[in-house]
């Protein structure tokens, strides 16, 4: 997928804007220094403990007065091999992993890519579904049957079998009994915890949640997840007996993912390792890994951005779901180009650009870029994802046909007035950029004062278009949910954005006079 890889770098270059001016990053990096977070590497395959086979040696070898007891399978532990986007789409409902669930890792990483199978193809996707699973027409194999225990099942069956006991018996038949949690010999648990973040300008310097993100637990081909609450805390709803290696899935139940590994997968992958069955706390701050915190901050004030999108706080438009979002360490520049929701690649002139790649470009590439270059704190990273987000919720209101306006004039503006951001301001369609920038320097700009206090800082306002018109408005109690209302697909310059405020608010005309006046 290299080919795709350069592809997507080119068109992101084209049309990536900055809010301090150009980058000097290399996109000649994109595929190692803007996305790698390492690839997983794989020891010895190990015997999994979960397979009928292994299951029914357990229940002879706990009970050997009984005779042979075979189990019927309960679910199957297979690998996909989808050959592009729609056969992926088949399965993108299960819980996916992209690296074989009984091996041992030697050495964790975000991804994996079987050397069995060509950079430019998908790799085997690995899943754990019930034997009764209906296989959608995508190629797969069949590596184990299991018996996996639900957490709903007697610790006692019927017929007396001790089903805990028995799954810690085939840890040790398999040769995995150092596995095996010393606190779990009573009884199975289902790993709880928090997980938090640090920012040192609020809350005192102390943790609060990582709100929203997926945590998966696994052993061997028993692994579950779950989503933590607004004030990080989760809990795993399988129960384990043994060690559980702790993941950071990046798929926010917002409805946001921060991506990706490698190509396929839309939702970056964090290690946490291997820890107790119990549970896991973990606290992220400036000083973790790079992407470690980077991902998190942006997970956090994209969570944050949408929650307070509701009535009862902001009440604006929210980004419609399953907005991907993408970083990029080595760049400054971020970008709301809306791709993965067919805006901008769908215009004719970018097909036209992309060929075969239109299609495929749309499935994977992103709605939002975050360029995180040189923010090393919370509060700039947390600005860049408001202003972003805040073009998300006007792109849902105003749809395709605005944002391909918007996108374009960014892109030829660019390059007809000398390499300046927004270009000029006289060139055609100049408005579309005025309307959507006034929005997003100004709710950045509230935003951020609302979270760290002090004045409101004046971004934008060295632009040619004016984010202070609707800070003034703000001023003099038009709220912004007020505000979006009036940005509507029609409204394509600030002359039309002035007329629409007047006609829905005409008892505060005289002030949207005035302020529009003062700053045109």
């Amino acid at each position: 997928m290299d080919r795709l890889f350069v592809t997507i770098a080119l068109l992101l270059a084209i049309v990536s804007c900055s809010k301090e001016g150009v980058s000097s990053g290399s996109w000649t990096d994109f595929p190692d220094d803007g996305l790698s977070h390492g690839q997983i590497v794989l020891g010895d395959r190990l015997e999994n403990p979960y397979t009928t086979e292994n299951i029914s040696a357990a229940i002879a070898s706990v009970y050997p007065t009984r005779g042979r007891v075979e189990v019927e399978p309960t679910h199957l532990y297979v690998r996909f091999l989808p050959v592009d986007q729609d056969e992926f789409d088949l399965i993108s409902d299960l819980d996916l992993s992209d690296h074989p669930l009984d091996y041992a890792i030697v050495k964790d990483g975000d991804y994996y890519h079987d050397p069995q199978i060509g950079e430019d193809n998908i790799t085997w996707q690995y899943a754990v579904v019930p034997v009764d699973y209906v296989f959608p027409d995508v190629y797969h194999e069949l590596i184990d049957e299991c018996y996996i225990t639900e957490n709903d099942a007697p610790e006692r069956s019927g017929d007396g079998i001790d089903w805990e006991a028995v799954e810690r018996e085939a840890y040790r038949l398999t040769g995995n009994g150092d596995m095996l949690a010393p606190e779990t010999r009573a009884n199975k648990v289902n790993p709880s915890g928090r997980i938090t973040i640090v920012d040192d300008q609020v809350n005192g310097g102390k943790p609060f949640g990582l709100a929203g993100v997926r945590v998966r637990c696994n052993t061997f081909v028993k692994y579950s997840h779950a989503y933590t609450d607004r004030d990080g805390y989760y809990t795993i709803p399988q129960k384990y007996s043994a060690k559980v290696r702790y993941r950071l899935i990046f798929k926010n139940e917002k409805g946001f993912a921060i991506g990706f590994n490698k190509l396929l997968v839309p939702a970056s992958t964090s290690a946490l390792g291997k820890s107790s069955p119990s549970g896991l706390d973990y606290t992220v701050t400036k000083d973790s890994d790079r992407k470690m915190f980077t991902r998190s901050v942006v997970n956090n004030a994209a969570y944050e951005y949408i929650a307070r999108c509701e009535g009862d706080d902001m009440a604006i438009t929210a980004p419609p779901s399953d907005i991907r979002i993408w970083l990029f360490p080595a760049l400054d520049e971020s970008s709301a180009v809306m791709i993965h929701h067919g805006a901008f690649v769908e215009s004719k002139y970018i097909k036209k650009f992309l060929g075969i790649f239109s299609t495929v470009v749309a499935f994977f590439a992103p709605d939002i870029t975050i360029g995180t270059k040189d923010m090393d704190d919370y509060g700039s990273i947390y600005r860049t994802v408001c202003h972003e987000m805040s073009h998300a919720s006007h792109f849902a209101q105003v749809g395709k046909a605005y944002w391909d306006k918007y996108i374009m004039f960014i892109m030829k503006s660019y390059i007809t007035s000398g390499g300046m951001t927004y270009g000029t301001g006289t060139e055609a369609d100049a408005g579309y950029c005025a309307v959507g920038e006034m929005w997003a320097y100004y709710m950045e700009s509230m935003m951020y004062k609302e979270r760290y206090g002090g004045n409101v800082l004046p971004l934008g306002s060295s632009y040619w278009f004016a984010p202070q018109i609707f800070r003034a408005l703000d001023e003099r109690g038009i709220s912004r949910s007020e505000i979006m209302g009036a940005l509507q697909p029609d409204v394509t310059d600030t002359g039309l954005l002035k007329e629409r405020l007047i006609s829905m608010y005409p008892e505060k005309a005289a002030v949207i006079n005035q302020v529009f006046n003062r700053y045109e």
